[in-house]
């Protein structure tokens, strides 16, 4: 063979037919000996064909070509250019004097020379032939004269044409004025149709004619929101949004005045089918993992409204990558927004503009401390073979029949089945994931030498990852987290979670750059808060500085995040305590340096979701009783600002059982009480979706057992219920939690103030809510299944109003005595409204 070059050896080759053991194939042997050759398995090509074939020594991979003919002194031209990375591509002649090819290229500033002999020594044109973005050409040289063409190959137009608007759309200090432009592969002039009123665009719609938009600064939210329809000559039509925030960025009100419904966007509700998708792990047919979407939850804003809550937390909206990513865990693009969400008519901004008109507000969930194994697009590559080649042992390349995944288990909706479109990724990966979508081609594995597919061959190597040789400038290098790392500090913040949670170096400025532009670009979409995952995986003052970033951008920025504990979590230097404060919820909350002394620093401004209340229903509230609230309560000193904990009962990773791992599955009147306690107690309460029927309970909150799939779990999809409010609104639940709501609203001291002076004796508790010293004064009490009398001492004197019942009371002696029915709770307002909301099963 000839040596194009030191890693390329090249020849051309005629064959005719087989021979008795099959059709006509080749290998490539080292030495001529066979003591080394190459692929494992014979290449197999077609009869009476000429083929150009190509051996890349590094990666032992092989190419072929077809090509007109191998004759004795016959020309060879090679297009070199963006589509194939600059490597050498034999062009084909009919009659050896005009030598074509056929090239598709993308947008990346698309250019291309023709090479005489594959060696870079004599090529054509002097400078690069450039063409146009996203286009097919055939392009020819003369071999005589040494011109080239490239003619565009137009097939039937289905591209719609693309709206742009300048300035771009996004957050700016100044007014603006915003002018529209249209582009289309073929179309010159293509129709603009568009709406400022926040309605979709039809035909009947403004036509665009160059008039300028005015953005200018009225208030809270997009001040000016264009929402597009463009169609070309071929009926081709895209809609698209535009949102310009103007003046100042700050996010509005106390976020203790919310109450928080916390959902799984892909599990909520299908608004748009087309956009449904399996994952490749745990398939039901029939109930695809992403099935909700932003248009279904847009569909169901007053669902959510009705039950009272005022501000909706959804998991992460970014695209994400793994076998299992329905969650938003897993990011693989921090920028862009999952397809898998978004509908042409209800994109992520039309999600927020369309909560905020209803004034509701959006808490975006943010990972920071990991990425997918597929890395990070355009930034970083994770080594891995493409997953289309895996073949399980005793298996054959071919078989794989789960539907929708048929032939193998590369993703089903992209063209050549692979979904790695990392633009960073090496020249042999990009080859074969914009070719070969049966997996047939033999690839040599770069990093062992063995040829795929090959069934049993090492799955790491195509759903894992090596640890050691990640890029360190994005990940750390410290292995994977077991045994008693999950509650030592340094290997929390350097290990990865899980083989689909790779940890990302959040102490290197380029990571801090990356992970910051993409919040503030959420921000600037009008997200009002953000909940912050795996907060323990990453140091406190690093996470800070991020948090700090975020909030300076948008001042008054409410932040909260997951430190998952499993018990009241107070540190080792305080107290009974198996782990150092240090990565304890409270010490978060703090500034301190010290962590046996939470005093010696103020509050950070970060918040925590409360699990050391959680904790302790597995064993109170959850068998009827509260015992054990109060001594927990009596820790609230630790946190920077206790009032701003966000409360919960159960959530998507854990339930109020022994193991920490279930749905509620007890008796409504023991839910009851947990919601009477979160409504009236210290912090905002967060509802987890379906909590308001018992949804799912009993059931894990996650897959639990090796064929589990999601619809088993309290991950199920919601649908049903959503599409039979009318019975879903009168479970008991349901009612109990829209009344709780309606009280929290009306009364600022069950929102904003501290709780002080509790009394916990098992069968009931009270405490006192005195916020602004006395602008706002409740004293509550709850009871469990038992009618509970109380009396309350140290009380502020005047007329007290009970939320619950309307009974009045007048204290002249700071001494206050009321009766409870089981389940219920009274909250006596100092100059209280009354009764507020009708009664129930529970709250009368």
């Amino acid at each position: 063979m000839e040596a194009i070059s030191a890693n390329q050896y090249q020849t051309c080759q005629s064959f005719s037919s087989g021979d008795a053991s099959g059709g006509p194939r080749f290998k490539i042997d080292r030495d001529g000996n066979w003591n080394e050759s190459y692929p494992v398995q014979d290449v197999g090509v077609e009869s009476n064909q000429s083929y150009l074939i190509n051996f890349f020594v590094d990666s032992k991979n092989i190419t072929t070509e077809t090509v007109g003919s191998c004759g004795a002194g016959s020309e060879e031209w090679f297009f070199r250019g963006t589509p194939n990375d600059w490597s050498a591509t034999a062009m084909s002649s009919q009659d050896g004097q005009i030598f074509c090819t056929e090239q598709t290229f993308a947008d990346n500033d698309p250019r291309f020379k023709v090479d005489r002999f594959g060696d870079w020594a004599e090529s054509y044109p002097q400078a690069d032939y450039r063409v146009e973005d996203n286009q097919q050409y055939k392009i020819c040289i003369d071999s005589q004269t040494k011109a080239i063409t490239a003619e565009l190959i137009q097939g039937a137009d289905s591209e719609p044409p693309a709206v742009t608007a300048t300035p771009a759309a996004g957050f700016y200090t100044n007014s603006q004025s915003v002018t529209l432009a249209v582009n289309d592969n073929q179309d010159t002039a293509p129709k603009i149709y568009y709406t400022t009123d926040g309605s979709s665009p039809n035909t009947g719609s403004s036509l665009y004619q160059g008039e300028i938009l005015p953005a200018s600064d009225l208030g809270e939210g997009a001040d000016l929101v264009v929402k597009t329809l463009a169609i070309d000559a071929a009926g081709n039509q895209q809609e698209q949004s535009f949102s310009y925030f103007i003046g100042q960025q700050t996010a509005s009100g106390d976020f203790r005045e919310e109450t928080i419904y916390f959902l799984l966007t892909a599990r909520f509700y299908d608004g748009d089918s087309s956009n449904n998708y399996y994952n490749r792990d745990r398939i039901k047919p029939g109930d695809p993992h992403w099935r909700g979407d932003f248009k279904g939850l847009i569909a169901q804003l007053d669902y959510i409204q009705d039950l009272g809550f005022t501000a909706i937390w959804v998991t992460p909206p970014v695209e994400n990558r793994s076998g299992l990513d329905y969650h938003g865990y897993h990011a693989y693009d921090f920028y862009t927004v999952d397809p898998r969400l978004e509908s042409p008519d209800a994109s992520y901004q039309d999600f927020i503009d369309a909560a905020h008109a209803k004034g509701l507000k959006v808490i975006q969930d943010v990972v920071i401390n990991h990425s997918s194994q597929y890395g990070l697009r355009d930034h970083v590559w994770i080594d891995h073979l493409p997953i289309k080649y895996y073949v399980p042992a005793g298996g054959s390349q071919g078989e794989v029949s789960n539907d929708p995944y048929f032939g193998n288990l590369g993703d089903y909706q992209s063209a050549y089945r692979d979904d790695n479109d990392n633009s960073v990724a090496p020249a042999w990966f990009r080859e074969r994931h914009s070719s070969d979508p049966d997996g047939l081609t033999p690839l040599v594995d770069p990093k062992t030498g063995v040829t795929v597919p090959l069934a049993g061959y090492d799955p790491n190597r195509f759903f894992g990852i090596d640890a050691q040789t990640l890029d360190p400038a994005w990940y750390h290098q410290d292995g994977f987290m077991s045994g008693g790392d999950w509650e030592n500090p340094q290997a929390l913040q350097s290990k990865h979670m899980a083989g689909d949670c790779i940890d990302l170096a959040t102490e290197n400025q380029n990571v801090k750059d990356y992970i910051n532009g993409a919040i503030r670009q959420y921000l600037d979409m009008g997200v009002d808060a953000i909940r912050l995952d795996t907060v323990k995986h990453i140091e406190r003052d690093e996470l800070l500085e991020y948090v700090n970033n975020w909030k300076a951008h948008k001042p008054g920025l409410f932040v909260f995040g997951e430190n998952l504990v499993k018990g009241t979590g107070f540190g080792s230097e305080l107290d009974n305590d198996n782990a150092s404060a240090v990565i304890r919820p409270w010490w978060y909350t703090r500034t301190t340096q010290d962590p046996a002394n939470p005093n010696g620093g103020g509050d950070s401004g970060f918040s925590v979701l409360d699990f050391s209340i959680f904790s302790t229903f597995r064993d109170n509230v959850t068998h009827g009783n509260f015992g054990g609230i109060g001594g927990v309560l009596g820790w609230d000193w630790v946190y920077g600002d206790a009032t701003k904990l966000v409360t919960f009962f159960q959530n998507h990773d854990v339930g109020p059982d022994n193991d920490f791992k279930y749905r509620f599955g007890g008796e409504a009147g023991h839910a009851a009480m947990v919601y009477n306690l979160m409504w009236t107690n210290r912090g905002i309460p967060a509802l987890y979706y379906g909590e308001e029927v018992m949804f799912q309970a009993g059931l894990p909150q996650d897959i639990a057992g090796a064929t589990d799939t999601i619809d088993m779990t309290g991950r199920a999809y919601y649908g049903p219920y959503l599409d039979d409010q009318a019975t879903t609104s009168q479970h008991p639940l349901y009612q109990h939690i829209k009344r709780l709501n309606q009280i929290r609203k009306a009364v600022p001291a069950l929102q904003k103030a501290p709780t002080s002076q509790v009394n916990e004796w098992g069968a009931g508790m009270s405490y006192i809510r005195d916020y602004n010293n006395g602008e706002s004064y409740a004293v509550v009490g709850l009871s469990n299944a038992g009618q509970q009398t109380m009396t309350i001492t140290g009380v502020r004197n005047g007329t007290y109003r009970d939320a619950v019942t309307g009974n009045q009371l007048t204290v002249f002696n700071g001494t206050i005595s009321f009766t409870v029915k089981g389940y219920s709770a009274g909250i006596y307002v100092l100059n209280g409204p009354g009764k507020i909301g009708s009664d129930g099963e529970f709250l009368r």
